[in-house]
């Protein structure tokens, strides 16, 4: 039942038309330094849209932490620390719309160390919400058969994103959401 007088509050929200995510989308192979962290500046490329960062070595023996620094949907300066598994993918859970630094760990074992850093799946809301509100999500025209996966914060627009359950292929993802703030 609608409020005398109250507004509509469904939105729907472009996110662009993000590709599956690549794990070397922002940074290629870098090697690590043997005692020092290594700071880039200098990227490969940056998220079509806000969304999350990814990092992988190259072997078993690549740990330490990886610290993302960027700029949030409303430009805010963001960081988030990423811990390293070997040469499996970990995924950040903020969404970047810009990445400004990345900071690599000194190598842990051996000279031959690499990381790079990617964009993952989590796409950027553009609102913070206090509860998950989310009506419907679409990508390429069609509506989504399963409900994305959401995550809400009421207070950071970075920690607010949506994983849709089919996987990015550059058409146009829309989400449609109830605004509670």
């Amino acid at each position: 039942m609608k409020m005398p007088g109250s507004q509509p509050r469904v939105r729907s929200c472009p996110l662009g038309a993000p590709a599956l995510g690549a794990d070397n989308a922002i940074l290629a192979d870098t090697a690590l330094h043997v005692t020092d962290d290594t700071e880039v500046t200098v990227f490969a490329g940056q998220p079509a849209v806000p969304r999350n960062i990814t990092v992988k070595g190259n072997d078993a023996n690549v740990t330490g932490d990886v610290i993302v620094e960027g700029l949030n949907a409303f430009n805010v300066p963001i960081a988030e620390t990423i811990a390293l598994a070997g040469a499996a993918v970990v995924a950040g859970n903020l969404a970047f719309r810009q990445v400004t630094k990345v900071t690599l760990p000194d190598y842990a074992v051996a000279n031959t160390e690499r990381v790079r850093v990617g964009t993952g799946a989590k796409l950027g809301l553009p609102v913070m919400l206090s509860r998950d509100t989310i009506l419907a999500a679409f990508r390429g025209g069609a509506r989504e058969a399963n409900r994305p996966t959401v995550v809400v914060d009421v207070d950071e627009v970075e920690k607010n994103t949506v994983t849709l359950s089919s996987a990015l292929n550059g058409t146009a993802v829309i989400v449609d959401l109830y605004e509670t703030n």
